[in-house]
């Protein structure tokens, strides 16, 4: 054996005259072949002025003193080129692209960065891009922006981008988490069901639903959102030229259960733009008419939210409370604790507030 088995050093033969040649070459070789650092990896001829110790990855479709020698190692030494013949384990620096590669009995390939374009990645236990991966974050990346972009027609792509994310069945969950310090703040997905749900968080424990859809008629509900819609049961006796608190009692509905039918008040859970509505009607007692029919919103118990609607033509109204005699719309802005009530006045002569139209509702717009 005349040569050591991994880098083909030659060795100093027993009774070997001029043992001063093998032993220079075999230091001219580790020379270039230790902290081997080649120019560039993509050349496929040689450059017309080489440096005395430069070494190149030879590119593909190689010519003249290269020919035959793709993806070995161009070695320029005493004058001449000099083929190294790479095996699986050798580590290269490229200085062009500041990147290690290695040699991995085929073709060369880098290491600690990302894979040059057209290579493949199957099958990969963890990736990070930026940080480091693992068993419950596979795939992890920091980075300050992410792009995703569809490929053009002209590039063989079809111009559009659908980005697919999947889950096994109806009960399990799918969607995007959006943090603040790790702590989740946001969700939107498919959480439990195949309807698509938008729920905040201020601590990253306890959700509340902003935005639920129904996945078989594509109704949206805003469940967060404090709305209600009240009625009172029985027809309540309000004495005549007396101001008086329509008891609502009952709700059909009562988001948030901002409405409190022990009260008959509504009272606004937060700051912001509310909007109400009511029906209003008489009934008679006895033979009475009143002269007129009045009804408001009451701020806090006490101050008008809008002006009184006023019905003068009762008389012309069905005595047995089944026409409505005015309809109330309200937009006002409230301060969280607010509270909104419906009240109603007969004038001249006493009445009754049927229990079979009379309405209050009301819903938080913005």
């Amino acid at each position: 054996m005349e040569q050591t088995a991994n880098l083909n050093l030659p060795y100093i033969m027993p009774s070997q005259a001029q043992k001063h040649v093998t032993h220079n070459e075999a230091i001219r070789l580790l020379d270039g072949l230790v902290h081997l650092a080649v120019r560039d990896r993509d050349l496929s001829t040689p450059p017309d002025t080489p440096d005395d110790g430069a070494c190149y990855i030879v590119g593909a479709a190689a010519l003249g003193a290269w020919s035959g020698w793709e993806g070995e190692i161009a070695y320029f030494v005493d004058g001449a080129w000099e083929r190294l013949a790479p095996v699986a384990g050798w580590r290269a620096w490229v200085v062009d692209e500041k990147r290690l590669v290695v040699f991995d009995g085929t073709g060369w390939l880098p290491i600690n960065g990302v894979p040059e374009s057209g290579v493949e990645i199957q099958n990969a236990a963890l990736f990070g891009l930026g940080t480091s991966a693992d068993a419950v974050n596979p795939f992890s990346a920091k980075l300050d922006k992410a792009l995703w972009t569809a490929r053009y027609v002209a590039e063989g792509g079809t111009g559009s981008l659908l980005y697919t994310m999947n889950k096994e069945g109806p009960a399990g969950d799918v969607g995007l988490l959006l943090q603040s310090g790790f702590s989740t703040r946001a969700m939107m997905g498919l959480f439990g069901s195949d309807g698509w749900r938008l729920a905040v968080s201020d601590d990253g424990a306890a959700f509340k639903d902003a935005i639920v859809t129904d996945e078989s008629s594509g109704h949206v509900t805003l469940p967060s959102n404090p709305k209600f819609l009240g009625f009172i049961n029985y027809d309540q006796y309000i004495a005549a030229d007396t101001w008086q608190t329509v008891a609502i009692n009952n709700t059909v509905a009562n988001d948030q259960l901002a409405f409190d039918t022990g009260s008959n008040r509504f009272t606004a859970p937060d700051d912001g733009l509310y909007r109400f509505g009511a029906v209003v009607g008489w009934k008679q007692n006895g033979t009475n008419v009143p002269s007129v029919l009045k009804a408001k919103l009451v701020l806090n118990g006490a101050g008008d939210l809008c002006a009184p609607l006023v019905a003068s033509d009762v008389a012309s109204l069905a005595v047995d409370g089944s026409e409505a005699a005015l309809h109330l719309h309200v937009m006002a802005v409230l301060t969280a604790g607010d509270t909104v009530e419906l009240a109603q006045f007969f004038g001249g002569l006493d009445g009754y507030v049927p229990a079979s139209l009379t309405q209050l509702s009301g819903e938080w717009v913005a």
